[in-house]
């Protein structure tokens, strides 16, 4: 894998036209959609996808034992699910997804939670690879499909106590995932700045939750921008002097600690993203996110009770 750095998040659909044919580089479609989106991203996978890629399971390549939505597995199931997929230590992982940049960030985060940098997100994603003009591939080869199901089934047998034969290894990074305790701590402690990266409406508590019965509002202290800030109108990462005008504009200091979260820890990698590409490039994800923190008795605010407060 020749001319990308691990010091830039994203790949072009130029530069991945150029490389796809390289015995170490690995494509991934990673899309996932939101609930009431009424999307079937397996489905749109097998009718059109960047050729050679595979499809990576979000849902599915994730902790069976909660009822979290597609938490962050265990380090020997996530090694058993990427093996699984074919992918070893030494290939460079290109993640993409349907909307642009959206659900494939998630996934980079993941790899590199994992100890994996060899990992960028194709920026702009399929509209993108497709807008340039480029192939893409439909009827999925019953072999990808095959492999996506044993990536699943990998994690599965993992969390049952089954022995899983592994190409991958994975390293945990710990310091690159945060836990309920953590965040609670950071109200207090305030060693970190916390940004949300749901929409305004549902930060202040006055848009409801795409998830039924979660409460809205936000974590105490923490700060709102939308993910969507980090992107321009063909769902590309933004430039990095338009990226640290946001930041500023949200109220935030790069030369503080941070720490992203979102609706389920999806968006919050977009966040992370942007981070990165400015230069913050170990930002913690709160894995749980708000629909963790909205179903414990976590203090919430919301803009009626902060404007109480001021």
């Amino acid at each position: 894998m020749q001319s990308v750095t691990t010091n830039e998040p994203v790949v072009s659909a130029e530069w991945l036209h150029a490389h796809l044919r390289e015995p170490d580089v690995k494509v991934l479609d990673a899309s996932w959609y939101m609930p009431n989106e009424k999307r079937n991203p397996l489905q749109e996978y097998q009718v059109a996808h960047i050729p050679g890629a595979l499809y990576f399971d979000v849902d599915g390549i994730s902790d069976p034992s909660t009822n979290l939505p597609h938490m962050l597995p265990s380090e020997e199931a996530f090694s058993a699910a990427v093996s699984a997929l074919g992918i070893e230590n030494r290939d460079g992982v290109i993640v993409y997804d349907g909307k642009g940049i959206f659900s494939a960030a998630r996934v980079w985060w993941m790899f590199r939670v994992f100890g994996h940098d060899k990992i960028w997100v194709l920026d702009g994603g399929l509209p993108q690879w497709r807008a340039s003009g480029f192939d893409v591939e439909s009827s999925a080869s019953s072999d990808s499909i095959l492999k996506a199901s044993a990536a699943c089934e990998a994690i599965e047998k993992v969390y049952k106590g089954q022995t899983v034969p592994t190409t991958f290894l994975a390293r945990l990074q710990p310091h690159l995932i945060w836990k309920l305790e953590q965040v609670n701590q950071n109200i207090e402690n305030k060693t970190h700045q916390h940004i949300d990266a749901r929409a305004k409406g549902r930060f202040d508590g006055t848009a409801p939750e795409p998830r039924k019965g979660l409460r809205s509002g936000h974590i105490p202290g923490s700060k709102c921008i939308p993910f969507t800030q980090m992107l321009d109108s063909s769902q590309t990462l933004l430039p990095t002097a338009e990226l640290h005008k946001r930041f500023a504009e949200g109220g935030i200091s790069l030369d503080q600690p941070i720490i992203a979260s979102c609706g389920t820890g999806v968006t919050a990698c977009i966040l992370a993203m942007g981070l990165h590409r400015v230069g913050k490039v170990d930002v913690p994800i709160y894995d749980g996110s708000w629909t963790e923190w909205a179903q414990t008795d976590a203090p919430v605010i919301t803009a009626s009770l902060s404007e109480n407060i001021q």
